[in-house]
């Protein structure tokens, strides 16, 4: 186990699993410079772990997960449409290929929706709300286009258009959210997941992901087409062979993820 700083992210390892908490609790956990830079960095080292399998996306304190962007520090800015680089969002500015859980313990509005939006698996405390707040102040949200494919239409406009939150359990009932905890449970079930996915063969569990996120671009065919070449090399590895020969003889795997 090990905790680092790296701008205002906390950066803490358990074992396989890595946990970035942002550590803003005064400010809501609101999203500026030492945020977007140490999820930059945070990511890219949990990227470049060898030893890290999952990782786990918090705010710290349990009134905001993420209460989106630091109005002060964008009002100081002045800026316009953002850069693309300027928010550190897995799938488009960040390369994570394994898998990461958000552990959702207050608000997650604006930004804050982003950041749990981004990642695979959605835990939330019975007292979370998601909001995208942006017709509200007049900005825009040009990275919620995935949720047409997370969320049923009429439901993802009505939470465009009127800006308002939306419960955890309403969250869960739309396919939002994985899976809700009372606050104290938060983190044990967001470990409990992460545990079992580690437990699992590293290759196959990157390759669905992949498999997942290039359907959603794709037609039928072509999808199962992608899906038997991004499959094709964890059949190869030593590890499909590993897990058989585990089974038979009555005992753990030992993955080596190649």
């Amino acid at each position: 186990m090990g905790q680092e700083t790296i701008g205002d992210i906390l950066y803490e390892t358990r074992g396989q699993i890595t946990i970035l908490t942002i550590n803003r609790v005064e400010q809501r956990n609101s999203i500026n410079i030492g945020v977007r830079e140490g999820l930059f960095a945070g990511f890219e080292k949990f990227e470049a772990d060898a030893n890290a399998r999952v990782a786990i996306l918090t705010g710290a304190g349990d009134k905001a997960f993420c209460a989106g962007a630091d109005l002060k520090e964008m009002s100081g800015m002045k800026l316009g449409m953002l850069p693309r680089n300027f928010l550190p969002l897995i799938g488009d500015t960040i390369e994570v290929r394994k898998p990461v859980i958000a552990a959702v313990n207050g608000v997650a509005y604006a930004g804050g929706w982003m950041l749990a939006q981004m990642c695979d698996l959605v835990v939330a405390s019975d007292t979370a709300r998601f909001a995208i707040t942006e017709a509200k102040v007049g900005r825009g949200m040009p990275w919620a286009t995935p949720l047409t494919h997370m969320i049923p239409q009429k439901i993802l406009l009505e939470i465009l258009m009127t800006g308002n939150p939306v419960t955890a359990q309403r969250a869960h009932e739309f396919g939002f959210v994985n899976h809700v905890t009372a606050p104290d449970g938060l983190m044990p079930k967001a470990l409990e997941l992460a545990q079992t996915i580690c437990e699992n063969a590293p290759l196959t569990v990157m390759a669905a992901k992949q498999m997942v996120y290039t359907a959603t671009e794709m037609g039928k065919s072509a999808a199962q087409e992608a899906g038997r070449r991004i499959f094709e090399p964890v059949y190869q590895s030593q590890d499909a062979q590993e897990g058989p020969k585990a089974f038979a003889e009555k005992r753990k795997p030992n993955w080596q993820g190649k």
